[in-house]
């Protein structure tokens, strides 16, 4: 099947790329000079190829165990489409599929196998085995996941036990174990645990510099953070939970706010996950809300965010989960929502383990998790180095690096919260005492006599969130002490002492808005390339879904914005785009190369373009402002800012009138604009109730305006 190509060349012919990412090629030569090999690189680093093409360049049949049925069924699919044969053997199939399956396997038609672990070592699959053995011939056992074998590691299967014996099984065949998380220890387990022979070892940087991580403090109504998040972002997202009560509230609430959302969870039926897994792999939802329980089995490469609702149980499922973001190269957004009460519930079910060895190991996990979540250091550095990585200076891809926290002098805030602890005899737990000095007027203020202490009320000039962040941060300092016995009761210690008694400042990090200064030269060609993205985007998504396919395996994100980029018209050159190998081109170049040229010939819209201070204003509007705020950072009125925000939406800039205007007030408006026009602004206000202000109006008849030119 290779011929004489060399690796470039089946690389390009088979898979349409024209570079190795780095180290794949060398771990491809060891494979093809049937070395057993240990690869630990990073999600997104291409490890599939390191067995998929030698696969293709030896005879016989590759093995890959892979440990669910949906990663199966993803990596197969996206193999068909390149032309390459593959299939899997799973309990998803019937009886007349697998044995269809099974006949294509011994006439020498698939040239990678998928199957679970259970069932490559089942009594009733080892005659099948024997029968491919003597027909076509094992080339290599590819086993996915690896860090599953080893019960250090944090996603353990007991099934992945049952490969120690693979290598006496099959002892001609090299074996290539695959993983993307794996501390020292882990790895050194997964060596011991396969047996496998003077194996070469091939371990990247757990680096992944496309993607850009974040920790928020959890706000009070943490909902509404939530929704503004997901709303500024663009593309498909992850929002992981703690719980299935969690998961399917936040889902609900997404989709009662017009965001495609579906649950995901353990207590969802096999047939309704495989559902909802499709429904997003495919684009037909944009938010998959979910518990850890989903993730591994997911072959999606562009999801562009992952959000972690509540606070994880270690660093290896965080690197893992937020991992999930960017898999094809493309920028990702990996943000964590951070409050204390996140630990306690962790620290509560710790505690609920009868091993104390295992709560010991489980409370040092958590450990590193807070610190993550706290440090004002580089947050890439704190996490590459729970796997003993290294590396210097600033990252430039993390909220401390970018926009390092000024901090401020808090001693008096401080001084007032740990005198309140004081008078309350260090009973209570963070919350009550923020609802004192706030001046609370609950029903147990009263019953404790809490509204008499001189400390009741004085902290009204101060939000609970920020109370909570000077709590957090006194804790974190170590100028606080708190229990770890569920109720989280605060108790004065002797750093404490030493700030009541002013011998000792307290400094905090807060929050600072900052502003995107960059130069506007080029937005016009920006503004063109984004909406041809957008329109190749739409294509793709309509041939997917009459393929019944996900949309990346017909085209990968990154190949479709080198597409919008180069703008290619003929074959020849879509051929020489990274990302289009012999087949796509011949089943797809046509018609992408008809959409490129339908808008080039229709889209160019220069007249169109927003022109200066119209693109400050979009640029701050993209950093998560409300109007008020982005008025007075130009030291313009809000008027401005709304005739600013109308022009944009005309020129067909990404605002999102759902921010600013009800959707049943949207409708409304919309009603009297069909009936009367678009054009008097008077005419249209007089028709509506005093609840509609002329804001209101101005924004939803530009957006009117917008559809109707579309």
């Amino acid at each position: 099947m290779s011929g004489n190509l060399t690796l470039q060349q089946a690389l390009k012919k088979y898979f349409g790329y024209d570079n190795f990412r780095p180290g794949q090629e060398k771990i491809i030569t060891s494979a093809l000079h049937r070395r057993d090999l240990l690869v630990i690189m990073p999600t997104g680093g291409g490890k599939s190829l390191c067995f998929q093409l030698p696969a293709l360049l030896t005879a016989g049949v590759t093995l890959v165990i892979s440990p669910l049925i949906s990663l199966m069924q993803d990596q197969v699919t996206a193999l068909e489409d390149n032309g390459i044969g593959a299939t899997f053997l799973n309990s998803s199939l019937t009886l007349t599929q697998v044995r269809q399956r099974e006949q294509a396997i011994l006439s020498g038609k698939i040239k990678l196998l998928y199957i679970a672990p259970e069932r490559l070592v089942s009594e009733r699959f080892q005659p099948f085995l024997k029968e491919i053995e003597q027909k076509i011939g094992i080339s290599a056992v590819a086993i996915d996941e690896a860090h599953c074998i080893s019960e250090w590691g944090h996603d353990f299967r007991q099934e992945y036990r049952q490969l120690k014996h693979l290598k006496k099984r099959f002892p001609s065949a090299p074996i290539i174990a695959l993983t993307a998380t794996a501390t020292a220890r882990v790895q050194q387990d997964i060596l011991q645990q396969l047996n496998l022979h003077n194996p070469e070892i091939h371990r990247f940087s757990f680096n992944r510099p496309n993607l850009h991580y974040e920790v928020h403090q959890k706000e009070t109504r943490s909902y509404r953070q939530l929704l503004h998040l997901v709303r500024s972002f663009s593309g498909s997202g992850i929002v992981y939970c703690f719980s299935r009560k969690i998961t399917e509230d936040l889902a609900d609430r997404l989709v009662r706010d017009n965001i495609s959302a579906l649950p995901y969870h353990a207590g969802l039926s096999d047939k309704l996950r495989s559902d909802y897994q499709t429904q997003f792999i495919r684009d037909d939802v944009r938010i998959m809300v979910a518990t850890v329980a989903f993730g591994m089995g997911i072959n999606k490469p562009d999801v562009r965010f992952v959000i972690h609702h509540d606070l994880p149980r270690n660093i290896e499922s965080y690197y893992q989960e937020s991992g999930r973001a960017g898999r094809d190269g493309e920028k990702a957004k990996c943000i964590l929502l951070y409050n204390l009460s996140d630990q306690h519930k962790i620290n509560y079910l710790i505690k609920q383990k009868d091993s104390p060895q295992e709560q010991k190991i489980a409370y040092s996990q958590l450990k590193k998790v807070v610190e993550y979540a706290e440090t004002n250091y580089c947050r890439r550095i704190v996490q590459l180095g729970y796997f003993g990585e290294k590396i210097e200076g600033n990252c430039q891809g993390c909220d401390n690096c970018l926009n390092p926290k000024p901090m401020e002098d808090w001693t008096i805030e401080a001084q007032k919260f740990l005198s309140c602890v004081y008078r309350t005899n260090e009973r209570f737990g963070t919350k009550h005492i923020i609802e004192v000095l706030r001046g609370s007027r609950a029903k147990k203020i009263y019953q404790y006599g809490h509204h008499l202490l001189s400390t009741y009320g004085i902290g009204k000039d101060r939000t609970a969130d920020q109370w909570n962040n000077l709590a957090r941060a006194l804790v974190y300092q170590g100028l606080i002490n708190q229990t770890d016995d569920g109720y989280n009761i605060v108790k004065l210690n002797s750093q404490s002492w030493h700030v009541l008694k002013s011998k000792k400042q307290v400094y905090i990090a807060v929050n600072a808005l900052k502003i995107d200064d960059n130069s506007s030269e080029t937005e016009g060609r920006a503004l063109e390339v984004e909406m041809l993205l957008d329109t190749l985007k739409s294509l793709r998504k309509r041939l997917a879904d009459l393929e019944n396919l996900a949309p990346y395996v017909i085209f990968g994100d990154s190949t479709l914005k080198v597409m919008a980029q180069v703008q290619p018209t003929n074959k020849a050159k879509l051929a020489q785009l990274s990302g289009i190998n012999e087949y796509k081109l011949e089943k797809y170049g046509d018609i992408f190369i008809s959409e490129i040229r339908s808008f080039i010939e229709t889209h160019k819209l220069p007249e169109a373009l927003p022109n200066n201070t119209q693109m400050k204003t979009l640029r701050l509007y993209q950093q998560e402002l409300n109007i008020a705020e982005i008025a007075q950072k130009r030291g313009l009125s809000v008027s401005s800012i709304i005739s600013h925000l109308c022009d944009l939406i005309e020129t067909n800039q990404p605002i999102d009138i759902n921010k600013f205007v009800a959707p049943q007030k949207q409708q409304e408006i919309i009603k009297v604009i069909d009936r009367l026009g678009a054009q008097k602004l008077r005419v249209l206000k007089d028709a509506l109730s005093d609840d509609f202000s002329f804001d209101e109006i101005k924004l939803v008849r530009s957006w009117y305006k917008k559809l109707m030119n579309n």
